[in-house]
């Protein structure tokens, strides 16, 4: 089943936790990875955790829209693929959203949207749980301790890479987001060793190569397309 909606739409202020980790098995990270792409040199990894807690949040075309959803995703960071600012183009491996309006539009760019998950994030104090479950199990949690404080203005765009009809397609997605002032990872858990995504489970001890939390995230879902190498998938 298709979609009715067009591309680019627009999501504003999801709230999102986003972590780079390294893996603790990279041969495992490594085969996920396609022939034509190569996995970074330190087989990294990335996930985002996200909510997006109203329908007004979402722009749509038509009688469709993404609605309220929360979404996880997840996958592998590449080499050779950067955007002018250093950031690493990235391989999606897994997908788990709410809304099957954005699974279906998302499956129509090349994303592996899998079974449909819930995401939460939960605050107790400066405690942030960000827990990812997928029919009713869970299988990621994060928690980290958040200060929202006096927030950071970050903007830029993010290189995903996906494969449509044999063809890699790479898409550029412009953000803006209110970085928190402090955030700091406790726990890094990926709960269900037969589950697909335990192949991404991080090492220990854990590294953390990047993350942060943002209570108000907004970004164009996907912007620039095009196939890799092209003007527009440059």
């Amino acid at each position: 089943m298709g979609t009715s909606l067009h591309p680019p739409q627009l999501v504003t202020g999801s709230r999102t936790l986003y972590l780079v980790w390294v893996p603790a098995d990279p041969d495992a990270v490594a085969k996920l990875v396609p022939e034509g792409l190569t996995p970074a040199e330190d087989r990294s990894c990335y996930i985002n955790q996200y909510v997006v807690d109203g329908p007004d949040q979402t722009s749509s075309d038509g009688g469709e829209s993404f609605g309220a959803y929360s979404l996880t995703y997840l996958g592998v960071n590449l080499a050779g693929l950067d955007t002018e600012a250093g950031v690493p183009g990235r391989w999606w491996t897994h997908y788990h959203n709410s809304s099957e309006v954005m699974s279906r539009y998302a499956r129509a760019h090349g994303v592996p949207a899998g079974d449909p998950g819930e995401t939460t994030l939960e605050f107790e104090g400066d405690t942030l749980v960000a827990t990812t479950s997928v029919e009713g199990r869970p299988i990621i949690r994060t928690t980290a301790s958040v200060t929202v404080g006096t927030t950071r203005r970050a903007v830029g765009q993010l290189r995903y890479i996906t494969r449509r009809d044999d063809e890699f397609i790479s898409g550029r997605y412009a953000y803006v987001a209110d970085l928190a002032e402090r955030f700091e990872v406790r726990s890094f858990e990926f709960l269900d060793e037969n589950h697909p995504v335990h192949a991404l489970r991080p090492a220990d001890p854990l590294q953390i190569t990047f993350g942060f939390y943002t209570p108000s995230m907004s970004f164009v879902y996907p912007g620039g397309e095009g196939p890799l190498g092209s003007e527009h998938g440059s």
